[in-house]
């Protein structure tokens, strides 16, 4: 990781990560994802060499939700990246200098920051996080250093993802309608209801739906809200403690029965999982 105020930190921290990865043998081009200020930055001061690294707007790879994300990087390194997963990764998140940021944004994308680690050991992928601090700022640079290996600040995701998962959801409001069981035609019938379109309003049930195969047997469903923020949680008495569950990409595009919830999470925008000691419960917010 590494946090600069300058154009000229930022240069000084992402011109020798890329020309090592330029001058590693059989490795392929190096990736530069960035605001597209940097981009232009690096394309300039590599100059012939800029034809060998890809570089990417961050707006084009950060896109939706942090599972969004993960899946994008995940495509990527299965698709271009050396035999073993070698590939250089430049990588400054777009969420960084995201006006309007709530904290409950922020917190699923310092989430991601932690588990990125684990979901892309197998890749064996070198990535270098630039923190911008003119954008990020202080409180969101620091929280970001200890998701960080490199950092000496660093703590385990599971610890980072317990933290966040202590902050308690809000209660579901008074007027919350519960179903005898999630079946698709009962949650789009709800979803049509509170002003969902119907593409959205099947989406949306195929969410609940696909999750709900996954922590089956289910003991309670409620839901609630307006579009585009419809809500469904569901109830499971087992206890769900992966705090990867639902983010691992699936090998195939093809899902498996227990990979409902990683759908769940690329089509909502926010999915909470708290076991606590009489199962789960799963909040999943489309939008």
């Amino acid at each position: 990781m590494t946090a600069f105020g300058t154009d000229d930190d930022f240069l000084a921290a992402a011109l020798p990560f890329l020309t090592e990865a330029l001058t590693t043998p059989g490795e392929p081009p190096p990736v530069a994802i960035a605001a597209p200020e940097k981009l232009n930055l690096l394309q300039d001061a590599l100059a012939t060499d800029a034809k060998n690294v890809t570089l990417i707007p961050h707006t084009d790879w950060y896109t939706g939700s942090a599972a969004n994300a993960i899946a994008q990087a995940a495509t990527y390194l299965t698709t271009h990246a050396a035999p073993h997963g070698r590939i250089h990764l430049l990588m400054e998140p777009v969420w960084n200098g995201r006006p309007g940021r709530s904290p409950r944004e922020t917190a699923e994308w310092i989430r991601y920051e932690a588990f990125a680690n684990l979901l892309f050991a197998p890749f064996k992928t070198t990535a270098l996080c630039a923190y911008d601090t003119r954008t990020a700022g202080d409180a969101l640079v620091e929280a970001a250093r200890r998701t960080h290996p490199d950092t000496g600040v660093y703590e385990p995701p599971a610890r980072i993802a317990a933290e966040l998962d202590a902050v308690p959801l809000p209660l579901p409001p008074a007027d919350a309608h519960p179903l005898a069981h999630p079946d698709a035609d009962a949650v789009r019938q709800q979803a049509r209801a509170r002003g969902l379109a119907p593409a959205d309003a099947e989406l949306f049930t195929e969410s609940v739906t696909a999750a709900a195969t996954d922590l089956a047997p289910i003991t309670g469903t409620l839901l609630w809200g307006k579009a585009p923020a419809c809500v469904c949680e569901l109830r499971t008495p087992r206890r769900i403690d992966d705090p990867l569950a639902g983010f691992v990409p699936p090998p195939t595009t093809d899902l498996a029965p227990d990979q409902g919830l990683w759908f769940t999470r690329q089509v909502c925008a926010y999915v909470d999982v708290r076991a606590d000691g009489e199962g789960t419960t799963v909040r999943i917010q489309y939008a």
